[in-house]
């Protein structure tokens, strides 16, 4: 008699496929927990950075180096061109005003400094000489002017002696109109001589004017000339240090040929090279500090060059209260540039969690300081030491701020 055959409830195949089902869900499972952001990782403490967020004075800035020049440095053309003849100092030198740094030669300049007195004292001559033809003429007119008038006196007293006697019928008419015709001849010659007198005078002080004139040209051409032989001797224009000098002896330099330059030892500036980004924020008497030796000192924008060269530009800046001792031209700062006034801020230190956060997100350490959790925060400027926070953290959080390059996908850190 047949008996049915019980088939066995856990066989192999059926173990096999649900052990398969089991596996297929724990995969499923394993790969939601560690993409669905709520994956852990453990991180040694000592390979982390974590600093305490803080509130403190704020203050944007950009550092920048400057370079220490003199407070200003005039340059040494050549005014007159020639071959240099002797070097009284070398470069480096420091000199006075006046004092003599080298001397050139030029014949065409000194020969014509000699046409041109040769020519002012033949000018001299001529107006000497027609300074005293004038003289003479109106010696002469003055003479003939006196003679006149003593003519002119005695046809008068005759006239007046005939026309009284003439009255008393004591001489004849013909006497007495030959006395007058006299006397008016004799008055219309003292006019006439009183007006060659007066033209004359008129044209004496024109003649002296325009040969005065004419000297004072020639004279001024003559000091120019001297002036420009006597910029044969190249002179300190100021008290100062002389610096790129260059000048041999037997060298030819031409006029407003670079000889070199002065630098006024008085004082000194410092000009700085600033990114381009910044050209829109930096403005004359922005004020910035350097430390040396311990001691801080500060500076403010005297003057901003617009001109932009490879992505950079240039300032010049002055310092405020008191300059270093020791100081050298050549000396490179770096300085700290405010961009904004000091305010009161909450504080983030700097660190490498901005690249992969963009400063969206940041690991805060809980309590006991064991875990860090992602928390979202808003960040708002910054200086080169510090970010402002906006949002999402509290003065006394702990946070870390090293590279977060490994934790993207990480949701929670236990430090060890």
């Amino acid at each position: 008699m047949d008996r049915p055959i019980e088939q066995k409830k856990w066989n192999a195949k059926r173990i096999a496929t649900i052990g398969g089902i089991v596996g297929i869900v724990g995969l499923i499972g394993a790969s939601y927990y560690f993409t669905s952001g709520n994956s852990k990782l453990n991180v040694e403490a000592d390979r982390i950075s974590i600093v305490e967020v803080k509130e403190d004075t704020f203050q944007e800035f950009i550092p920048i180096n400057g370079t220490v020049l003199p407070i200003n440095s005039i340059y040494l053309d050549a005014a007159v061109g020639g071959r240099v003849e002797e070097k009284y100092v070398e470069d480096g030198a420091v000199l006075k005003k006046g004092d003599p740094i080298m001397r050139l030669s030029n014949t065409d300049q000194e020969l014509s400094l000699v046409q041109q007195e040769t020519q002012v004292l033949n000018l001299l001559t001529q107006a000497q000489i027609a300074s005293t033809s004038a003289e003479q003429v109106s010696i002469n007119n003055r003479n003939q002017m006196a003679e006149v008038e003593q003519a002119y006196r005695e046809a008068e007293r005759v006239y007046r002696l005939n026309k009284t006697l003439y009255a008393e019928k004591a001489i004849g008419s013909q006497e007495f109109e030959k006395s007058t015709n006299d006397y008016n001849y004799q008055k219309q010659r003292v006019t006439l001589t009183k007006q060659i007198l007066r033209q004359d005078s008129i044209s004496r002080g024109q003649k002296a004017h325009q040969d005065g004139q004419t000297f004072q040209r020639t004279q001024s051409a003559l000091n120019l000339m001297r002036q420009k032989v006597g910029d044969l001797i190249v002179r300190s224009p100021v008290d100062g240090q002389l610096t790129s000098f260059d000048a041999e002896i037997g060298q030819n330099k031409n006029v407003g040929e670079r000889l070199g330059q002065l630098d006024v030892l008085t004082g000194f500036k410092i000009r700085a090279e600033i990114d381009e980004h910044y050209i829109n924020r930096i403005f004359s008497d922005q004020v910035g500090q350097f430390t040396i030796s311990g001691k801080t000192y500060r500076l403010k924008i005297k003057k901003v060059y617009t001109q932009v060269t490879n992505g950079r530009f240039q300032v010049d800046m002055e310092f405020v209260d008191e300059t270093p001792t020791g100081i050298r031209r050549g000396q490179t700062l770096q300085i700290r540039l405010a961009l904004s006034e000091e305010t009161k801020a909450l504080l983030l230190a700097k660190g490498g969690f901005y690249q992969q956060t963009g400063g969206n997100w940041i690991f805060k350490l809980d309590k006991n300081g064991h875990t860090a959790y992602r928390v979202d925060i808003q960040l708002g400027r910054q200086n080169p030491e510090y970010y402002e926070i906006l949002k999402g953290l509290q003065p006394g959080d702990k946070v870390i701020v090293s590279s977060y390059e490994s934790y993207d996908k990480i949701q929670e850190l236990s430090i060890k």
